[in-house]
């Protein structure tokens, strides 16, 4: 069992920066890959950052490359988004996610609300 936990969320103006983090706990954490999803009101979830165990490969989603950058440190167990010169339509409760095998385990989210 993997358990998460997000923090870091909250209101900023457009083109603020706000850095979320994903505490886990539970099996070994770091070695597994983890990503960071999104999901505005009314729209589907999507997938906004991921990388890999080590912290050597990364992906983005084109709405944020550039301005979003996904890390991790593994002695503590946590994943951060970095997220610069953010934008109204990135306002969203983004959450964080790992998987073990055919286990998939999410945290429970976190509001980020971004003003124009």
């Amino acid at each position: 069992q993997v358990q998460l936990v997000e923090s870091g969320g909250g209101l900023v103006q457009a083109g603020e920066s706000l850095r979320l983090s994903c505490a886990a706990s539970g099996e070994s954490f770091s070695t597994y890959g983890a990503g960071w999803f999104r999901q505005a009101p009314g729209k589907e979830r999507e997938f906004v950052a991921g990388i890999n165990w080590s912290g050597t490969s990364t992906d983005y989603a084109d709405s944020v490359k550039g301005r979003f950058t996904i890390s991790r440190d593994n002695a503590k167990n946590t994943v951060y988004l970095q997220m610069n010169s953010l934008k109204p339509e990135d306002t969203a409760v983004y959450s964080c996610t790992t998987s073990s095998g055919p286990r998939v385990y999410w945290g429970q989210g976190t509001q980020v609300t971004v003003s124009s």
